[in-house]
């Protein structure tokens, strides 16, 4: 029967189910026991505490010679710890690492491997000893301190814990994954843990929060920066949270205004090489633009990881994506979870300290009470010397008439009053400690125990005396072992948003005409009346000139017309900054993603374009197109095509309507006309568009503008080539239908040279005037009169060196002239 139970000899029936379960649990209580996790009392796994005990019995002190590493490893493995030699290796070689532990325990002489990843060196090549700090761990351990354990083969005793006066678990941390849990302590400085549990002896009713104060956080080998507070408070408080931890990294000018990242520190656990590979395939992959060069020059000097970028590159933007994209920024999870007799816990701060200090109440305890045995044995037998002194003619008499060293010692026991072990000490006494020196010596020994046996009689008393020894002990400790922090706790900045890093400000962008543009601060250019001969703006090259400014703010967002037809998306701070006014920029194809001979025509920002209105676009050989601006929302890196071109044909223009205003548009030889936009329907995004107007041979589009159509204080702006002038009133072009010749607008001469431009402006608008010598002038509409002829050629604007031309203008708005003033 498949229940009937039955046995045979040693064989015994089991259900699979309840023996698979039972056998799970005993090896899982087996592996978080004795394999995965620390003890809260001195920060130890049992390997680490059998690595460091095996030291101790084999004598690798400091002021020894070092030792080859399989010495140590076959002590442990024989003795205490039976399993594979690489997990003592592999653990002796991590105490020995200065990017993984924080206070080093193991003291290493070899190749003990690389925050790069690299393996240490066999065994048979390494030597180790015992570092300074690590004797403080076994301090004592000789005075009954802690309890022993038979090894696996009950063969030798082994310390079920280290005495431990330095508090390991959380200096040093401790990492390791059980069955079903896993533990993740961060490391700290030992100053500040130091600090923290001398709060809690002073006080033992602390908060977390109040010892926060003392223990700031984790303090990393590899030092980095930690990210704010929040992370760190809530691990201590729960015992669970996460850190996050960022390399630290400067900005450095390079030559021709170029700069370079350096990285100096990189966060915990981190693989320095792999970080590198990472930004190489980032930055070949165009994840991250702008990385010109990228070395590690890392020695023993320490940590250093140069990126060079390119001049065009915004150093801060590049920063920001190498800490979003790679490890330079990482997190640690906390898990403050260790053995609390023998019993897996999760503990907070508090929790941690307290049971450290109870751990090292009890070792000052038994030690006092080991010293206090050992006093007393010593007075007592010092007691018996003391007797027989006294009475020295006696007991020699006494020995000299015994046959044997017993009938002696009973002899000397029954006549003097003597315990067994005063007997036997007097029996081995010497000859010479009958002197009167010896014997004065003798005293001041006896007085100077019974002084200690009634002070340590005082510590067992008093657990005030006992915290008090600890304190001192810790102030012994940091005086001996403390540094300074490693690691800088900054203001959490990782969620922040790119533009939050840069500031708001207004900015004038230009553009020249092969395709050079740059951004700079708008106070740069100076206010000045009309005839000026204006400042220099912009350095260009030979035979280049500034074609379009525009005034906008750093966060707003730009879309950018080419010449063939086509619309890309931009944020204004993406500009390069130009270093200094005389800059010539940064060339367009380093920052939009332009083919051989496209260039800029029309910058639009978008900050200032409502949901329902409309785009409407002017080509050089007069087509127009209206599109609503919702084609153009979703506008991807390589771009998207805003209007389909006739060969030969370029985009001039794109304005902003609202589908009930008035385009005007002006040509190079003095026509203009004004129509509808309502005459042009609303087309997709790919369409060709509709003539506008019909040019004369030779003639061609410089400008377009829109008006309201009861428009009644605009006005119409026209510069020629000389920086000839003028200002009409917009009632003085009269509507007309999409597709005519126009009229005339403006008298050419040889004085004046064609037209180069024709804006739509108001009397409170500013204008800036740039020549093709890169000169800018910048004067109020007002300074200009308003003309009734249209026909006319206006007045000199602008003052020319010989040779130099208008090469375009650029009309600020009144709102934006008054926002920069109250700034």
């Amino acid at each position: 029967m498949a229940d009937q139970q039955w046995s045979h000899g040693n064989i015994h029936p089991v259900q699979i189910d309840k023996e698979m379960k039972n056998a799970y649990i005993d090896y899982a209580m087996s592996v978080i026991v004795m394999r995965a996790l620390p003890d809260v009392r001195d920060g130890l796994k049992p390997v680490h505490r059998r690595i460091l005990y095996a030291m101790h019995e084999t004598g690798m002190t400091p002021n020894k010679p070092y030792k080859k590493s399989a010495r140590i490893v076959g002590d442990v493995l024989g003795k205490y710890h039976p399993h594979g030699d690489s997990s003592v290796y592999d653990a002796t070689v991590r105490l020995a690492q200065d990017f993984n532990t924080r206070y080093l325990l193991v003291d290493g002489h070899g190749n003990f491997g690389s925050i790069d990843g690299d393996s240490a060196a066999a065994m048979r090549y390494t030597e180790v000893r015992m570092a300074k700090i690590t004797q403080e761990m076994l301090a004592d351990i000789d005075k009954e301190t802690v309890d022993f354990m038979p090894n696996y083969d009950e063969s030798l005793q082994e310390p079920t814990v280290l005495p431990a006066k330095i508090p390991n678990l959380l200096i040093n941390g401790s990492s390791g994954i059980a069955v079903g849990m896993a533990t993740n302590i961060p490391p700290h400085n030992l100053n500040e843990v130091c600090n923290g549990l001398t709060m809690l002896i002073d006080n033992p009713d602390v908060t977390v929060e109040e010892l926060m104060t003392q223990i700031k956080g984790p303090d990393f080998p590899t030092g980095a920066l930690i990210l704010g507070r929040e992370g760190i408070k809530k691990a201590y408080s729960t015992g669970r949270g996460s850190v996050k931890m960022r390399a630290r990294a400067t900005i450095e000018e390079m030559a021709k205004g170029k700069h370079k990242i350096v990285v100096t520190e990189i966060p915990y656990q981190v693989n320095k090489a792999r970080v590198i590979e990472t930004i190489a395939n980032l930055s070949r992959d165009k994840v991250i633009d702008g990385i010109t060069a990228l070395r590690d020059e890392s020695d023993r000097q320490g940590m250093r990881i140069v990126i060079e970028l390119r001049a065009d590159v915004q150093p801060d933007i590049v920063l920001n994506k190498l800490y979003k994209h790679t490890q330079l920024q990482e997190s640690f999870g906390v898990i403050m979870l260790a053995l609390v007799d023998g019993h897996p816990r999760v503990l907070n701060l508090k929790e941690v300290l307290g049971y450290y200090l109870d751990h090292r109440l009890d070792v000052i305890v038994r030690r006092t009470q080991f010293e206090l045995n050992k006093a007393e044995a010593r007075a007592h037998i010092l007691e018996g010397l003391l007797i027989a002194l006294d009475h020295i003619d006696e007991v020699i008499a006494t020995i000299r008439s015994s046959q044997t060293d017993e009938i002696a010692r009973n002899a000397l026991m029954q006549k003097f009053g003597l315990s067994e072990k005063q007997a036997v000490a007097i029996l081995d006494m010497r000859l010479r400690r009958l002197t009167g020196l010896e014997r004065e010596k003798i005293e001041e020994e006896y007085k100077e125990l019974l002084a200690l046996i009634e002070d340590l009689k005082a510590i067992l008393a008093s657990e005030a005396r006992q915290r008090q020894i600890i304190k001192e002990e810790l102030e012994d400790m940091k005086k001996k072992y403390g540094d300074p922090r490693r690691s800088e706790i900054t203001i959490d900045t990782s969620d922040l948003d790119v533009e939050d890093l840069i500031a708001d400000e207004e900015m004038v962008i230009t553009l020249t005409k092969q395709g050079y543009i740059k951004r700079m601060n708008a106070n740069v250019y100076r206010n000045q009346h009309k005839g000026g001969a204006g400042v220099i703006g912009m350095k260009t090259k030979e035979d280049d000139y500034v074609t379009q400014i525009m005034h906008v703010r750093t966060h707003n967002t730009l879309l950018f017309f080419t010449s063939t037809g086509r619309t890309y998306r931009l944020k204004a701070y993406e500009v390069p900054e130009a270093g200094s006014r005389n800059s010539r920029g940064t060339a367009m194809v380093n920052v939009l993603p332009l083919a051989v001979g496209e260039s800029v025509t029309t910058m639009i920002d978008l900050e200032r374009i409502h949901e329902d209105v409309n785009l409407f676009m002017v080509t050089e050989f007069g087509v127009v197109k209206r599109t609503a601006i919702e084609e153009y929302r979703n506008i991807r890196r390589s771009g998207l095509n805003a209007i389909n071109l006739d060969e030969g044909d370029r985009l001039i223009s794109v304005s902003v309507t609202t589908g009930n205003q008035d385009i005007l548009i002006g040509t190079k030889l003095g026509i203009a006309i004004r129509f509808s936009e309502s005459d042009v329907r609303l087309m997709k995004r790919a369409a060709h568009g509709v003539r506008g107007i019909k040019l004369n041979t030779g003639d061609v589009v410089v400008g377009a503008g829109v008006l309201n159509a009861d428009e009644s204080e605009a006005q119409v702006f026209t510069i020629s080539e000389e920086g000839f002038g003028k200002r009409n009133d917009a009632e003085a072009y009269t509507l007309q239908k999409r597709g005519g010749k126009g009229s005339k607008n403006f008298k050419i001469t040889n004085k004046t040279g064609d037209v180069v431009a024709v804006e739509v402006v108001h009397n409170d608008d500013e204008v800036m005037l740039i020549s093709e010598q890169g000169k800018i002038i910048r004067f109020n509409m007002n300074d200009i009169a308003v003309k009734k002829g249209k026909a006319i050629s206006g007045v000199k604007t602008q003052n020319l060196d010989e040779g130099d031309k208008v090469a375009s203008i650029a009309v600020i708005p009144g709102a934006e002239i008054e926002d920069e003033e109250a700034e």
